[in-house]
This record gives structure tokens, sequence and C-alpha cells, in this order.
């Protein structure tokens, strides 16, 4: 069976390479005038991706060992991912129903329609403002859960 050691590294190097699928997946959006399906599609290939190279080493890693180790480091660690993956699901709350309006206004089939999002429906901006508010969420304290884990991981198992 591998260490804990090998297994802490492979995990920290996981949610380490998911920042760049984030990075890039929020520039396609900054850099996009006009967000088309395709568009979107692509966008939601490095999130996701992003998503599940952070996810499964919390899941398979993580938080069985969780218990074990709580205290100090680790609960604030877990505080501040717990506080992530609310931020991420304070997003998916505006996302969603932002999806939904434009999918019904056929604004993804025909993107160049002159027609603000807010619009197409009256809590359009309601809607954007919970997913600019749940990803700057996810972001803030996802760097806070990783600098702790960094920490964490450098004081556990004292690899310099």
């Amino acid at each position: 069976m591998a260490s804990d050691v090998f297994l802490a590294t492979v995990a920290a190097a996981l949610v380490t390479l998911s920042f760049p699928f984030y990075l890039y997946g929020a520039w396609i959006m900054i850099d996009t005038e006009t967000v088309t399906w395709g568009v979107l599609i692509y966008h939601l290939k490095f999130i996701v991706t992003g998503l599940v190279l952070n996810t499964v080493p919390v899941v398979v890693w993580m938080v069985p060992r969780l218990w074990d180790q709580l205290g100090g480091f680790a609960a604030a660690h877990a505080f501040f991912g717990l506080q992530a993956y609310a931020m991420l699901l304070v997003a998916l709350t505006g996302i969603v129903r932002i999806l939904q309006a434009k999918r019904q206004s056929d604004l993804y089939a025909e993107p160049n329609q002159d027609v603000s999002l807010s619009d197409i429906h009256e809590n359009a901006d309601d809607w954007r403002r919970r997913l600019r508010v749940g990803v700057f969420g996810y972001v803030l304290f996802w760097l806070i859960a990783y600098a702790l884990g960094v920490a964490r991981y450098l004081v556990k198992y004292q690899v310099f």
C-alpha cells in the first residue's frame, strides 16, 4: 500500500492542478463578448475538470481522515473548504436560473439578438448577483482552504 506522504502528495498535486483549469475557465467567460451555447460548454469543460480534480481528493483522501486529525489547521482547512462548496451552491442557484431563462428566450441558438439578460426575466439581475457572489466566494474560500492545506501538508509531512 502507498504511504501517507505519497497519497497526500498526490492529493495536493491534484488540487493544485485544478486551479489552472478554474483560471482558464474564468478567462473564457471574461474574454467572450457573447456567450453562445458552444462557449458555455467549452467553459464548463474546464470548470468541471477543475472541480473533479479538486473534489476527488477531498472525498477520497481528506474527508475520511478528517475526524482522526480534527484540530487547528485541519479544522480551519475543513471549515474554509466547506464554505467554498457552500458558495459554489450559491453560484449554482444563479446559473441554473440564468440557463433556463436564456434557453427559453433562445439566446443560445440565436446569440446575436440585441437583448439584455436583464430584459428576459425580472429576476435576472438577482440571479447574476448570486452567480457573481457565489463564484467570488468560492474562489476566495478555495484559496484560503488551499493555503491552509498546503501549510498543513508542509507541517505534517515535513517534506522540506
